[in-house]
């Protein structure tokens, strides 16, 4: 399902459930030690998430590296390559490009669900809300404003791993076009700087289906090396009530 928003350059995997490690490679020493006191909902997703993007790593034929969160939930992944990775309840994806292709890349799943009551209004602004309205008159199996929650998801994963700052809910005005199945963000903060230029929009894809409603954004990669980052750590979110809640309190993303 993950292929649906994601341009046949960048390698991705998903599946719906969880695997176990002896369906793929298995986990790393350092992966395993990551997890050693967590709840088992939390190890399968952990687990399952990384078989994902192991076989993503394998479509690219790029050796794999353990997978381990680091500061703010950033993975390093192996050199030369950038990535995201996505679990909510149900569904797990992953999806890796080589960093002369994308400069970064966000990916997000959610459940096709509404959002908890008071939230919209935390993470969207006037004009976004007006627009999701008018499109859940046109498309009403689609929840849109968790398909709003998941794009801005998608644009801070996008964001962070180039820029290392926090970037609001609000920071970034998006749009959705219904026929073409994509959107674009108009970044309200100053957008990140990879060689020289400084993007003020991203674009991105999404589609809903299965149960869930999924997005991505790919940054081109026409200069991919911002100064002082490494475009190859990029964040690993669970789509948590816990996080959602975050959102209502504090307006800001999360990590695991």
């Amino acid at each position: 399902m993950i292929d649906s928003v994601l341009p046949p350059e960048v390698s991705g995997v998903s599946v719906f459930g969880d695997l176990s490690p002896a369906d793929g490679h298995g986990l790393f020493p350092a992966e395993v030690a990551t997890i050693a006191r967590s709840v088992p909902k939390r190890r399968a997703e952990f687990t399952t998430v990384r078989l994902c993007a192991r076989r993503a790593l394998d479509k690219l034929g790029v050796p794999l590296v353990p997978l381990v969160p680091g500061k703010r939930g950033a993975v390093a992944w192996p050199a030369g390559v950038t990535g995201s990775m996505t679990h909510c309840t149900g569904f797990r994806a992953a999806a890796v490009a080589r960093s002369d292709v994308a400069a970064s890349l966000g990916i997000d799943a959610e459940q096709n669900q509404p959002l908890p009551e008071g939230i919209l209004e935390v993470i969207s602004l006037p004009r976004e809300r007006a627009a999701i309205a008018a499109l859940a008159r046109q498309r009403p199996d689609v929840h849109w404003d968790r398909l709003l929650f998941s794009a801005k998801e998608s644009v801070y994963k996008t964001w962070y791993p180039l820029t290392r700052r926090e970037l609001d809910f609000t920071d970034a005005e998006l749009q959705f076009d219904l026929g073409a199945s994509t959107f674009s963000a108009r970044l309200l903060a100053p957008g990140p700087e990879v060689a020289g230029h400084r993007h003020a929009t991203f674009s991105g894809r999404w589609t809903a289906g299965h149960g869930f409603v999924l997005t991505a954004i790919v940054l081109p990669a026409e200069a991919t090396r911002p100064t002082a980052v490494r475009p190859e750590q990029s964040l690993e979110f669970s789509a948590t009530p816990a996080r959602i809640r975050h959102a209502q309190t504090a307006s800001q993303h999360d990590t695991e």
